[in-house]
């Protein structure tokens, strides 16, 4: 037996006890006469004592020659601590060692294994299995279990069934990149790996599963950021006769529960917002209504004034700044600059300063007087003491543009606050969107969501007016989830992929066996996905994904630690029927 208790777990009550405890070293201080070594398991620490008048002399030599990160095993006596440690829950006592057995020597760990560490992230990532062992990244994986479990007891409880799909499939042109995986049996063919389970989840509606989920592995080849990875996890759900209605009621349930078990948080509105509403509130499809700055639209009264820069531009758009009129030039000077950067691409901005006093001062004072701007605070809702910030420009970019400082100010002004979530859907979303490169429509969602039935007959004249049963979970200005009512007969199935692009033999080769499937009694069905990485994330107060990943790819797609991608043995490419042609 390596350990009778763990070192999380001894107190006062065990004081007289004789314990065997193993783990790593996680500090040692020698005095000579006297050792102390702070033993550190997943469980919490415990601290050890050697000392001369009561442990032997080759005990003492022993404990002299321990390091950091070195595995222990220990036996000894759980003995009152004359210096209490309040912090830790085994504070009280400490263990007077009688056998020490080393069971793995360490090298010094390349950054310290505590909860600030020295150690960069490349260099974390490298050496991942170390970093795991540090109390912020063991505690977030253990969350991540916790929340995996809480889904699998909602969705259980509700009657689903989890239900493993194929990680080997057919690729399709739809979407982000496929992964692609050689067979070495069928010579010049591929599978690829699941952007999602998709049609494989239709098809068990279809086979009479009623309510399915699964939290599934998916793989997309695309660019990364802090929120994303090549490979991630979905709470992947779908469900038969079903409306829209059914669905959100669902996931509004498993929401709410995971915020009641997680972060014991009630939450009970769930608001709702058509896209078009986010678009021209927020300028983006998945708002943080935690708080507000909404967009107020000022063409009416703010064009036609002589300022050329307003008066050419498609949209003229402007919030409201709460408390931001005290902002200095220098402040205002760095959200100009902010705005101007490339990966926002804005021109400039125009601001006004709603005083105290009630008057107003802009940077446009030229050509727009007092009364003027009281009609831009009167449009964005501004109060004294509050900063106006305005932008111009084609009305799609600059509503993008005004988005990305709503939720910069956002967080520079501590609105956007971890421990407060506010959930929100954003429905009815267009089916189709128009692609200049390649001049035709595209799904926003995917090619099997059904439009609303109303706008069916839009499809024959107007394409792009026509709105999908589609619904997205918003949280806390991240979407959590996506999903739709799916098309389930094959006339509407087959028009659809008419209209994205596909002739009749292009769909049947590519989607013939769901098409097939359709045509033996598919029920209404939908459902939706979560992703599950996110989700995780932000319940643990964060967006940042990659430290609720055990071992996550880095932004450029690779894992350092164990130097994956890589190239493939010149005879496993033979195998495989490859030729590599790279100049």
């Amino acid at each position: 037996m390596y350990r009778s208790h763990t070192c999380g777990e001894l107190n006062s009550s065990k004081i007289g006890n004789e314990v065997t405890l193993s783990g790593w070293v996680q500090k040692i201080r020698n005095k000579g006469f006297m050792v102390w070594v702070d033993l550190r398991d997943r469980y919490g620490i415990t601290q050890l004592i050697f000392d001369e008048e009561r442990s032997s002399e080759d005990l003492m030599k022993k404990a002299a020659t321990l390091g950091r990160e070195f595995v222990i095993q220990v036996k000894g006596d759980v003995i009152e601590r004359e210096s209490k440690n309040p912090n830790i829950a085994t504070g009280e006592i400490e263990v007077l060692v009688k056998e020490l057995a080393i069971l793995n020597a360490s090298l010094t760990p390349p950054f310290t294994i505590e909860e600030e560490t020295d150690g960069g992230e490349d260099l974390r990532m490298k050496y991942r299995y170390l970093d795991i062992r540090r109390n912020p990244v063991k505690n977030k994986l253990i969350f991540r279990h916790k929340v995996g479990m809480q889904v699998r007891n909602y969705l259980s409880n509700q009657g689903f069934i989890e239900v493993e799909t194929p990680y080997l499939i057919k690729s399709t042109p739809e979407g982000a990149r496929d992964f692609v995986v050689p067979s070495r049996m069928n010579e010049g063919q591929f599978y690829a790996l699941p952007q999602s389970p998709q049609t494989f989840k239709q098809l068990l509606m279809v086979g009479g599963m009623d309510k399915y989920f699964q939290i599934v592995k998916c793989f997309r080849d695309e660019d990364l950021r802090a929120d994303r990875q090549p490979e991630f996890t979905q709470i992947d759900c779908e469900m038969a006769f079903v409306e829209q209605e059914d669905i959100l009621n669902i996931f509004e349930g498993l929401t709410r529960h995971l915020l009641k078990e997680i972060n014991n948080i009630t939450i009970d509105a769930f608001p709702r917002m058509t896209y078009d509403e986010a678009m021209r509130k927020y300028g983006n499809d998945k708002p943080d209504i935690r708080f507000g700055m909404e967009f107020a639209e000022l063409d009416d009264i703010a064009k036609n004034k002589g300022f050329n820069v307003f008066d050419q531009q498609e949209l003229v758009v402007g919030i409201a700044v709460p408390g931001a009129a005290s902002y200095t030039r220098k402040q205002i000077d760095a959200l100009i600059s902010w705005v101007k950067r490339p990966q926002i691409g804005a021109n400039g901005l125009v601001w006004a300063k709603y005083n105290d006093d009630g008057s107003l001062k802009s940077s446009v004072d030229k050509f727009y007087t007092e009364e003027n701007l009281k009609e831009w605070a009167q449009a964005t809702g501004a109060k004294p003491g509050d900063l106006i910030l305005v932008m111009a420009g084609d009305a799609n970019k600059t509503r993008s543009q005004l988005s990305a400082l709503r939720m910069h100010l956002g967080n520079e002004l501590g609105l956007r606050k971890p421990d407060e979530f506010a959930p929100l859907w954003v429905i009815d979303f267009p089916l189709l969107e128009w692609d200049e490169e390649t001049e035709r429509y595209h799904a926003m969602h995917h090619p099997f969501t059904s439009p609303k039935a109303e706008d069916i007959p839009l499809l024959a004249t107007d394409p792009g007016k026509v709105r999908a049963n589609a619904y997205d979970l918003v949280l806390n200005g991240n979407e959590i989830g996506g999903g739709s009512i799916r098309i389930h007969d094959k006339e509407t199935q087959s028009k659809m992929f008419s209209h994205l692009g596909f002739t009749e033999e292009e769909a049947k080769e590519q989607f013939g066996f769901l098409m097939n499937a359709f045509q033996y009694g598919a029920p209404p069905h939908g459902g939706i996905a979560f992703g599950f990485d996110r989700l995780t994330a932000i319940l643990g107060g964060q967006e940042t994904i990659r430290d609720f990943i055990a071992f996550p790819k880095n932004n450029a797609g690779r894992d350092v630690m164990i130097d994956a991608p890589s190239k493939l043995d010149e005879s496993q490419l033979k195998e495989l029927s490859l030729k590599l042609n790279i100049e």
